[in-house]
């Protein structure tokens, strides 16, 4: 697939675009990736882990002959990927506030990431359209709030695009490179590209308070969740899930597709058989282990009481059709790049930070017009 991709080189100021062809799609799919342009990033080199000394000295030189043999996998198994989920860091609460986002990234940056390379992912254009394709009432009760950025006297997804252009902006001149699809949603490219960097053995984190990234969780894969109440980010990993849930995240996807999820408009039997409850559930999915184990044990033999018997039976397509819509795609069309994975130079973090703070602060024109700022910040028309 990397022959296929093609990215111009960035200026200081401006974004790639590109285009990626699907050996298997008959159209083009429209990706923006934005790659920081930094000197001290260009100027690293890779470097082995140097191998613990051997207290003998006679099988000094054989252990150093191991572990410059080791493959990738094993040297690299320590190394952490932050995949940052930037649209819900956008909001305060359900208002929109860059203030907030400088907030959680200069938290982040400090006390988290540090200088581990971070990937960050943002919603593209029609990202939601698949699904709601499937359920119309997905996100339903979001659409509003998309658009909802600073107030300009046009329109607002003009608004939304400025704002986003200011994040990316910001981001680019952290060393973190930006990636968006039109006609994915964020979290369907996190997914593929934690996918792609298991098997390198690389541990991925995803920052985001976003609950659908439970169900990736795993021994490699962590979260770490904004925390406005304690202001920190706090680290959720498969103890704390299992401890939470009392079952294992793979059954995470199944439990949430018969409870159905209301703040993203995917409605729970319940409301079709009221006792069908998150108790129920759990025992039937800790027997059969997914949700479709238990659709198939259900149509051939009595998996439980009655009205738990004649939901499953009778609801059959809608828990499927659930599944589909909140489940993650790892297919996304997406090559991860191996100068995503560097060391990030956070050297200027904090000079970046206040300089866009500062910028955020001071009151200015409505139409958002070009003008200069410290650190070569602007706002985009």
């Amino acid at each position: 697939m990397a022959e296929l991709l093609e990215i111009s080189k960035l200026s200081n100021s401006s974004p790639s675009f590109r285009y990626l062809n699907s050996p298997t799609a008959l159209a083009r799919i429209p990706i923006f990736i934005s790659v920081p342009n930094s000197r001290a990033q260009n100027a690293k080199s890779r470097k082995f882990i140097k191998p613990r000394r051997s207290a003998t000295c006679c099988n000094q030189t054989a252990v150093e002959n191991e572990a410059l043999s080791v493959n990738s996998i094993r040297v690299s198994r320590n190394r952490r990927v932050f995949f940052l989920d930037v649209n819900p860091l956008c909001y305060k609460g359900s208002t929109p506030n860059l203030l907030s986002f400088a907030h959680w990234i200069s938290l982040f940056f400090s006390q988290v990431s540090l200088d581990d390379p971070v990937i960050a992912v943002i919603d593209g254009e029609k990202g939601n359209e698949y699904r709601r394709k499937l359920l119309p009432s997905y996100k339903a009760n979001r659409r509003k709030m998309l658009h909802r950025f600073p107030s300009v006297e046009k329109s607002p997804v003009t608004s939304v695009e400025r704002s986003h252009k200011l994040v990316i902006d910001l981001l680019n001149k952290c060393n973190v490179p930006v990636v968006k699809i039109e006609g994915h949603e964020a979290d369907d490219v996190v997914a593929t590209l934690v996918h792609q960097i298991l098997p390198k053995g690389y541990r991925a984190v995803i920052a985001s308070p976003d609950k659908d990234f439970k169900q990736l969780i795993s021994e490699d894969v962590q979260m770490v969740i904004p925390l406005p109440e304690l202001n920190r980010w706090s680290f959720y990993t498969l103890k704390h899930y299992i401890a939470q849930n009392t079952c294992d995240p793979q059954s995470d996807l199944s439990l949430r597709c018969i409870l159905g999820d209301e703040i993203d408009g995917v409605p729970g039997i319940q409301h079709f058989a009221p006792g069908f409850g998150r108790k129920t559930a759990l025992k039937l999915l800790k027997k059969h282990g997914s949700l479709e184990n238990l659709l198939s044990a259900a149509s051939v033999r009595s998996v439980g009481k009655q009205y738990a018997q004649e939901a499953l039976t009778k609801y059959a397509d809608f828990l499927r059709k659930n599944y589909e819509v909140l489940s993650l795609k790892r297919d996304v069309d997406i090559q991860i790049e191996e100068k995503w994975l560097s060391k990030r130079d956070e050297r200027n973090d904090s000079v970046i930070l206040s300089s866009f703070v500062d910028f955020l602060s001071k009151p200015r024109d409505l139409k958002w017009q070009n003008k200069s700022h410290l650190n070569g910040l602007k706002a985009v028309t």
